[in-house]
């Protein structure tokens, strides 16, 4: 089988790539990206396309599937943008993925699609997709649900799996995260067990997270096997400020969600952060999945612990880690100033 990966080179592409390289069945992998990494896989050839203009049913031809995993989460200070790129990019995936009579499509939605949720239970696959207002990536998350419904019913031979992660890490991607989430002014060394007395306990705040090798793996088995439909993917257990607490070795401090909110909107206006305060929001208000459906029906079972890929990413954050992939570029002085003198949250 051929497959196409659309946005191959960043924190999730790479490992999906790793995933689909090392199966017996996946004969050749073409990784698309706008910008080609260094970083090479088995069986795995890269092109340079941008999915808002390339010529992606050409692409296509010849594939069993296609991954689309491409996302721009930046620049929060101008959503059209990653509307463009995201919403309209999208909708020239599924065109190309029916003219080219592609077989299946894996796209990587997400926990963020989700409405709001209850306090008292997980929800599954069919609690309603109407994501978060208030943030850019909860709408275009949201709509591209709506997109992909009219592509089913349109389209009811290609088999479609609708990937929907919590936060996914690994080391290799903590600059890459820091980036785009927190931008240049978290100094590495506070970043470590011990360095923060104290940690906010902010009611309601609970996340879902998992390995990005795990969530290659799911990939892997979305495209190799027969499921279709919507699959929650997260690892156990979910994390709370007393798991937080207790990983950094901090005593917890009661903080109300206003002050979270005030906090977050000032450091965004001020353009110290990048990540926008929708973001906080949407954090403080996504269901707890409920991932059945990975594990009974996909077949999946995570080998690292939710805690487990978190740590890796407070590892790769002191230590600037990263790897040979433009998204992912480890930390440096240079990295930082660049992004400082661009507009912490302005550029892609």
């Amino acid at each position: 089988m051929r497959v196409i990966v659309v946005g191959a080179t960043g924190n999730v592409g790479t490992s999906v790539v790793s995933a689909l390289a090392a199966d017996p069945r996946i004969e050749s992998i073409i990784g698309v990206a706008r910008r080609l990494p260094g970083w090479t896989a088995p069986k795995t050839e890269w092109r340079a396309a941008d999915i808002a203009t390339a010529d992606l049913t050409e692409m296509f031809a010849g594939a069993g599937a296609v991954v689309h995993l491409a996302w721009l989460f930046q620049p929060t200070r101008d959503p059209v943008t990653t509307w463009r790129s995201n919403v309209l990019g999208t909708t020239r995936v599924l065109r190309a993925v029916a003219e080219a009579r592609v077989p299946a499509l894996v796209y990587a939605s997400s926990v963020g699609a989700y409405s709001p949720g209850p306090d008292d239970r997980p929800v599954d696959e069919s609690w309603p997709t109407h994501g978060w207002p208030g943030a850019a990536y909860g709408r275009e998350k949201a709509y591209n649900e709506r997109l992909l419904d009219v592509f089913e019913r349109d389209h009811p031979d290609v088999r479609v799996v609708r990937m929907r992660p919590g936060f996914i890490f690994k080391r290799e991607s903590a600059t890459g995260q820091r980036r785009l989430f927190a931008g240049p002014f978290l100094p590495r060394r506070l970043v470590r067990p011990g360095a923060v007395p104290i940690m906010p306990d902010v009611p309601g705040l609970r996340l879902q997270a998992l390995h990005t090798d795990d969530a290659g793996e799911a990939y892997r088995l979305a495209v190799t096997g027969d499921v279709s439909g919507p699959i929650n993917l997260a690892a156990d257990p979910v994390i709370d400020p007393p798991a937080l607490a207790e990983l950094f070795g901090a005593r917890l401090v009661r903080v109300p969600r206003w002050a979270v909110r005030e906090a977050a909107a000032l450091a965004w206006h001020l353009h110290l952060v990048p990540a926008s305060p929708g973001l906080v929001e949407m954090a403080l208000t996504i269901p707890v999945m409920d991932t059945t459906r990975a594990r009974d029906e996909l077949g999946w079972t995570p080998r690292h612990t939710a805690l487990d890929a978190l740590r890796e990413l407070v590892t790769g954050l002191h230590d600037g880690s990263g790897m040979d992939s433009p998204p992912l570029r480890p930390d440096t002085v240079r990295g930082r100033l660049h992004e400082l003198t661009t507009g912490v949250g302005r550029r892609p």
